[in-house]
Order: structure tokens, then sequence, then C-alpha cells
């Protein structure tokens, strides 16, 4: 417990917050879910206002309640801010900052949260892994992700997702990831965008900020798009089925997507319990960032062939005489038009 701290009435700097978080590493955002020890952060919404809440949580078990409305003050365990969505973001950047650990940041329309979970399983085979929890990869799920890492975490996978311009910039901010991966660029959230160059542009935004941190940013290099956009980037590691830094091909496909990879030890047969062809780029991101870091080719064969698909995602459901191909979560045009291409190919 940080000795002789004492929160007042007035507006408190994320410095001291920190303080707070090191002895509560804990963040709640909703009151019907308080961990005990934990600090609520009162959230707005355009349909809620968390400040509401900022009581009620402590009844609940929080430690401290961040608010940024002043009428809400009930105890000294009740800390006023100027923003809460602010001072959540500046803590959790404050806490990447003092973490110093690798993190490799992933974005696209299509297969972010199946190639964040593909490589996530693969650096565990090296790392202590800390990544987003499901597909909470928005201004407020990036943040959290950041503030769920902890010493023992080596390495970071940080989802993240957009829906207007300027978004991955943002969270690049916040993250100060030191890689970086674009899964692909299809047609979603063209109100936000406004175009599908708009897409393009904002994407591109983790391209261009991992640039200028020289880091190293993966990509398929089939994506013809992908390809322009990565233009004369210096850091730059390609996987795909031709000329690329790691090469592969499906070889076989129903029910399961396998794949034949070319890694500098000799060809590995990968197999997987996904389903849909789709996967195959998601599969071979995995392997290629795996291999970047000189993860052992069989370890990452291992680590591919045990992950079983969840959420509705490439799965393979059996009832009896019964067969369901499950890949019904949230989509869009782009992941839709993959998935029925893909059944109608296998089935």
């Amino acid at each position: 417990m940080t000795e002789g701290f004492f929160i007042s009435h007035k507006m408190t700097t994320t410095e001291n917050i920190y303080q707070l978080y090191n002895d509560f590493p804990v963040i709640s955002t909703d009151s019907r879910r308080i961990e005990k020890n934990s600090i609520f952060f009162a959230l707005k919404g355009d349909k809620f206002n968390g400040n509401k809440f900022a009581a009620e949580s402590l009844k609940k078990g929080a430690a401290y309640s961040i608010i940024d409305e002043k009428e809400y003050i009930s105890s000294e365990k009740t800390i006023l801010v100027n923003n809460v969505l602010n001072t959540l973001t500046e803590l959790a950047n404050m806490h990447r900052k003092k973490l110093g650990i690798p993190i490799l940041a992933i974005t696209g329309t299509n297969g972010k949260t199946t190639t964040k979970e593909l490589v996530s399983v693969v650096l565990s085979q090296k790392f202590r892994v800390s990544f987003t929890d499901g597909n909470f990869n928005n201004h407020i799920g990036v943040p959290l992700t950041l503030l769920k890492m902890n010493t023992d975490t080596q390495f970071g996978v940080v989802e993240m997702g957009a829906n207007h311009l300027g978004e991955i910039a943002e969270l690049c901010k916040i993250a100060e990831p030191d890689f970086g991966i674009i899964t692909n660029i299809g047609k979603a959230h063209l109100e936000g965008f406004g175009s599908f160059e708009g897409v393009k542009k904002t994407k591109a935004e983790l391209f261009n900020y991992i640039e200028e941190k020289n880091g190293v940013f993966f990509y398929n290099s089939d994506n013809s798009i992908l390809e322009k956009m990565a233009g004369g980037f210096k850091n730059k590691i390609t996987f795909g089925s031709k000329n690329a830094n790691l090469t592969g091909e499906l070889f076989q496909s129903p029910p399961f997507v396998h794949i034949k990879t070319n890694f500098e030890q000799g060809v590995l047969y990968i197999n997987t319990n996904l389903i849909g062809n789709n996967n195959f780029e998601n599969i071979m991101a995995a392997a290629a960032i795996g291999n970047y870091f000189k993860i052992d080719p069989l370890q990452t064969q291992k680590a591919l062939k045990e992950y079983q698909p969840k959420n509705n995602r490439s799965q393979l459901i059996r009832r009896g005489d019964i067969i369901i191909t499950m890949d019904a979560y949230n989509a869009n045009p782009t992941s839709m038009q993959a998935s029925i291409k893909s059944f109608l190919t296998n089935y």
C-alpha cells in the first residue's frame, strides 16, 4: 500500500492514480461486474453515465472510483479527474512505457482476432504473452489490454479496430507498438471512413507509425493492396504463396485447413483445427511472426495444431450426423464473401 497517500477532491494527476494502480492493478469499467479491490473508471457513453454508479461500485468492493463530475463525489475513495476516458488512456500509456516490453499491434478488416489468437499461441512458446481479450480492440479495449499486462509479461499483442479516420493512429499513440501487421483491407464501416480509400488510409496508419518508429511490420505479399501500401518501407517481413520471406500453400482443406510451409530448416506441414481456406493467411502470419522471433518451427507447428477456434469463428461443430460450419461472428461484406466462397469450394 502507498504510505501516506491522500486523494483530495481536487483534480488528480495521472501520476498519482498510477501510484494507486500499482497497489490495485485491476481496472473495472462495468459497475455490474466489479472486481474486489479494483479501480472503477466511470466511463460515459451515448446512453449511459458511469459517474452515476461510482458510489455503487465502492459498495460492491472497488478500492477507488474515478469520476469526472464533481456532484458524484461520495467519499475519500472517489477521485475527480478532468476526463475519465483521457485518464484511462494516459494511465495505459504510462504503464506501457514503464513495462518497456515489445508490443505487436494487429489491425485489418478481417481476421484480426483469429490472427491475434494464432500469433499469441505461437509467441507463447518462447515468451510470457499478454494479449487482447476477445475483440476488445477499440479506444477503451486497447487501454484495458495494456493495463492487464504486468511485470511478468514479456510480450504484448494488441488488436486494434477502427471505424473512422485517424483511429488507428490514436491507438498507436496509446500502445506505442514496436511491430505491426495488417491482415487485409476490405469494405467495412464505410459510413465512418467515407470510402474504401478512407479504409486503406486508416489501416495504413499502423504501417506509418511502425515505419516512423523504425519498427518491423508483417503482411501478406499475395495481397496487392498491402504490397502497394508497403511501398518503399524498410523493415518488413512478408509471407504468402510466393516471393515472400516465408512461403506456404494449402495442401488439404475439408474440413480443416492444413498448410505446407517452407522454413529455412526445411518443409513443414502444419495441421490445424480451423475451417475456411481464408485462414491460410492467418496461419501463415502466425508462422512468419514466430519465425522472425526465432521460435522453433516444430514448436510453431505444435502450437497451431493444438489451437481450438472459438467464439463462432472458423469452427466445425458436430451434432450426431449433422455437421455445422460456424463462421458467423460480426460479419462484414468482405468476411461474408470469404466465408461463403470457402464453403462453396470445400462442400
